[in-house]
Parts: structure tokens; C-alpha cells; sequence
């Protein structure tokens, strides 16, 4: 699975700071360097999943159809997507789900107050927007990333389950170092945009969640790998 993988460098970064409630105060954080998956697990991948070990494949009546193998997989609960991750963990190498702070600071690449993963023109300006996303999301390469760092469909397309429990206060409280979510919940963390939404791009610092259980369909997966050792 390497060739799917970028090097985010983590650091030292401002998350949140959005006109929302919840995405306040705008506050230093620290991550280390991670990998982020290039794109998000496709409907293929997730297949192979299924095949493997049998997962329970219950879809939300919300889910779209599947016959694009190149579509993220959808209608995945949080637990469906901690699953996967130890599936892969198991035959390949160790992945995670990402943390809000970790997906944030991928997004941000290293820039100063960007709005979007793509830059601070809004979601409108995107190549062929009015065209896309009429049944569904669309196959994770159709178009050519427009992010710094070459990540695929971040802050379009899907919600990305992130590790974290959601809480609307956690900036108030949250550490600076490797900041993970409150330790309790009763709903799991989200990023990224929506093909159902009506504007289908959101920003760095949106924050969205659900309960973990729930399947909807606009809600996948990206993985995220510790930092390679050096060789």
C-alpha cells in the first residue's frame, strides 16, 4: 500500500478558528509526522474487506449504488471503518483512522489561514462543480488534485471518519501535544465535504460528527500510517 501514501510533516499549527461555535477557540496545536492515505478507501478496497472476513455489509436505505469500484466506500458506520483498519493492520501494515488534528493539519499543508484543502477560492470554483455529484460520489481520481500536497478529494466528495470522540467544547480543553478527542462520547468526529450537501466543499476547519454506529451514505474512510522509520 505505500505508493498510496503522503508524508504530512506535522509541526506546529493553528486548528479551528471558523465561524462556527465548535470550531472555536482557534488554538496551537502539535502532531507529529504522519502518513495520510493519497485517496479514500475505495468501494474496491473495501470489497476485498468483505470477502475476506465476512464483515457485515448492512447499508443505510440512504446508500448509493456500488458498481463504480473506483467510488469511496460508503455507508460505513465508525465501527465498520475501525474494523477495516485492523483488517489491514492485519494482512499488511498498521493504519488508523486519522485524528481531527492530524486530518486538519494534512489540510492545511503547512499554510497559514487557508480556507479550503484546494486554497481560499470556495467550493463553486472547483473544476466542472455544477456538473458533478448528481448520483453519488464520484471515483476518487476522476480529477486531478488540486492540494499542495497531492491528497485526493480532501474536503470534497465524502465525510472521513476521524479516531476522535466529538465534542462541541474540546478546543477549550484541548491539549496542545498530539491532541486525540476527549477520552468519552456519545458521537465520533468527522472532516471533510459531501456530495448530498448543497455546497459539496467545506473548509480546513470544518467539523462535523455523527454516532458511531450510523451509516449514512456520504460517510467513508481514509487511513492514516505513523511516519515511516527511517531505513
Amino acid at each position: 500500500m505505500k505508493e498510496y501514501w503522503i508524508d504530512v510533516s506535522g509541526g506546529w499549527f493553528v486548528m479551528g478558528g471558523g465561524p462556527i461555535a465548535c470550531e472555536n477557540p482557534a488554538h496551537r496545536v502539535f502532531v507529529d509526522p504522519f502518513r495520510l492515505a493519497r485517496t479514500p478507501v475505495t468501494q474496491s478496497e473495501y470489497n476485498s474487506f468483505v470477502r475476506e472476513t465476512g464483515h457485515d455489509i448492512a447499508q443505510s436505505s440512504a446508500s448509493v449504488p456500488s458498481d463504480d469500484p473506483a467510488r469511496p466506500a460508503v455507508g460505513l458506520s465508525w465501527h465498520d471503518a475501525v474494523a477495516y483498519c485492523d483488517w489491514v493492520t492485519s494482512v499488511d501494515e498498521p493504519v488508523r483512522l486519522p485524528t481531527e488534528a492530524e486530518w486538519e493539519c494534512a489540510a492545511l499543508a503547512g499554510r497559514e489561514a487557508v480556507l479550503y484543502p484546494w486554497g481560499d477560492e470556495p467550493p463553486e470554483s472547483l473544476a466542472d462543480y455544477d456538473g458533478r455529484w448528481h448520483d453519488g460520489p464520484e471515483s476518487v481520481d476522476l480529477y486531478a488534485s488540486t492540494h499542495p500536497l497531492r491528497i485526493s478529494g480532501l474536503g470534497i466528495n465524502v465525510h472521513e471518519w476521524c479516531a476522535d470522540w466529538y465534542d462541541a467544547d474540546y478546543y477549550r480543553v484541548s491539549p496542545e501535544l498530539r491532541p486525540t478527542g476527549p477520552d468519552t462520547g456519545s458521537r465520533r468526529s468527522s472532516r471533510g465535504g459531501s456530495w448530498r450537501h448543497a455546497v459539496k466543499g467545506t473548509r480546513c476547519a470544518a467539523r462535523s460528527s455523527i454516532p458511531p454506529d450510523k451509516r449514512y451514505a456520504d460517510y467513508g474512510l481514509r487511513l492514516a500510517s505513523d511516519a515511516a522509520c527511517e531505513s
